[in-house]
């Protein structure tokens, strides 16, 4: 099992980040597309009863068949602090994955990697805790900037941050609407964060694999304060 320490305040956080940060694997592309397994992760809390719930949903690449739910529970052990995000998120994460029988293959979180003010976002840190493949999939660019791109499915811009570095690429994932946000976690390019954001989403704006493990996550939640 991996152990996580939850932080006593930010500070420690923030250099449990810096430290963490050194161990992002950037030079490796990743699995291909349409490949493997594909593990979508998201979470959901209830703050009036201190409950937070992960979900993890492992679909067959190929065909975007689930092959494998798991969710974990537990309480909120970090504040709500932006950019800390993750340390509120992990433990129950890292605890649906390892209940896994499956995979996981890629996982793809709701959320960033490198596009996050510290370069090292959920996907980044998740990516270095356990070693797996993972990237970033968001439905806001946060404090970056892009250019819109075009109109087509497959049309992308780099997501820029203030000093000019792009951290990421605003992906148009169909025709005609809004692009989603995608940023490399850990060892995946963000080429192949791009492809296998597509391929990912054959029908909707947001991938299958976090569509469903939103879906999961809400409906556990439900069930876990029920009462």
């Amino acid at each position: 099992m991996t152990l996580i320490r939850t932080p006593a305040d930010e500070a420690e956080a923030r250099a449990v980040q810096d430290e963490l940060r050194t161990r992002v694997v950037l030079d490796e592309t990743g699995p291909l597309p349409g490949t493997g397994l594909v593990t979508g992760v998201d979470v959901a809390y209830d703050d009036e009863h201190d409950v937070v719930v992960a979900a993890a949903v492992v679909l067959d690449a190929a065909t975007l068949g689930v092959v494998e739910e798991s969710t974990a529970a537990g309480r909120v052990a970090f504040p709500y602090v932006p950019g800390l995000l993750a340390f509120r998120e992990i433990p129950a994460v890292l605890a649906a994955l390892e209940s896994l029988k499956h995979g996981p293959g890629l996982v793809v979180c709701d959320g960033y990697g490198l596009a996050h003010p510290r370069r090292f976002g959920l996907a980044s840190h998740l990516g270095v805790l356990t070693g797996l493949p993972v990237i970033g999939v968001a439905k806001n660019p946060f404090t970056f900037t892009y250019a819109p791109p075009g109109g087509r499915r497959g049309d992308a811009s780099p997501l820029v941050a203030d000093d000019g570095e792009v951290v990421g690429r605003a992906l148009r994932t169909q025709s005609g609407v809004k692009p989603v946000f995608v940023s490399v976690g850990h060892r995946v390019s963000l080429d192949n964060a791009c492809a296998h954001t597509l391929a990912l989403s054959p029908d909707f704006r947001i991938p299958e694999s976090t569509r469903r493990a939103d879906a999961l996550c809400r409906r556990a939640l439900r069930e876990a304060t029920a009462g």
